[in-house]
């Protein structure tokens, strides 16, 4: 089911990219690109109150070509006519792509792949009180554990960061940021789950 994301205001908008860096093994977000990353073993399993992944994903392959996290027509459909990918393989946190629209400082939508297994959602979660300031469940995407995390919440400003569970021991990050036209108006996390309802399909292979 594809829906539009009504990120345009009175100008073409689209969503800025933040992504969460690593701080001394736990996930951080900035305004770079990043993904979380584990706060113990890559491979712990979730805990009783951590939602689980039924149906792993593979990222082999989109970590090698991280621009193909979405294809051109979904960019469209979140940050509008004109969106252009750029592609980081040398990122600290792994490989990650930046939507923007070009001659803008904003919106982005980021999409970052850690280099390995980064703890998964449990990763977030345990970092809650510590690292992250804010730490809240979102709506799953189908049978995927969505998590807004941040420092500090961001939301206010137009920005918001989330870890999609690929699997029970890693996450892809995902950062929103809206344009200054709809701060606000808009909530940003809900921008940043439209993003990861099409990186979920675009894995699958189902564009």
């Amino acid at each position: 089911m594809r829906r539009s994301i009504l990120l345009i205001g009175a100008t073409a908008l689209a969503l800025s990219a933040c992504s969460p860096p690593t701080t001394n093994g736990t996930p951080t977000p900035t305004s770079g690109g990043a993904s979380p990353s584990p706060s113990s073993s890559s491979d712990q399993a979730p805990g009783p109150d951590v939602p689980k992944v039924a149906t792993p994903l593979t990222l082999t392959q989109v970590k090698r070509a991280p621009c193909n996290a979405l294809t051109e027509k979904q960019a469209g459909e979140l940050l509008g006519s004109g969106a252009s990918p750029k592609e980081s393989m040398d990122g600290a946190a792994g490989p990650s792509c930046m939507w923007s629209i070009p001659a803008t400082s904003r919106p982005l939508v980021d999409v970052i792949f850690g280099r390995t297994p980064d703890g998964g959602t449990a990763s977030v979660y345990k970092a809650k009180g510590g690292a992250y300031k804010l730490v809240e469940p979102l709506a799953p995407v189908d049978g995927h554990p969505l998590t807004a995390y941040g420092t500090k919440d961001e939301r206010p400003s137009g920005k918001c960061s989330v870890a999609l569970g690929a699997s029970d021991t890693e996450t892809v990050g995902i950062v929103a940021e809206l344009s200054e036209a709809n701060i606000g108006k808009k909530d940003p996390c809900d921008a940043a789950r439209e993003a990861a309802i099409r990186v979920l399909t675009t894995i699958r292979g189902g564009n």
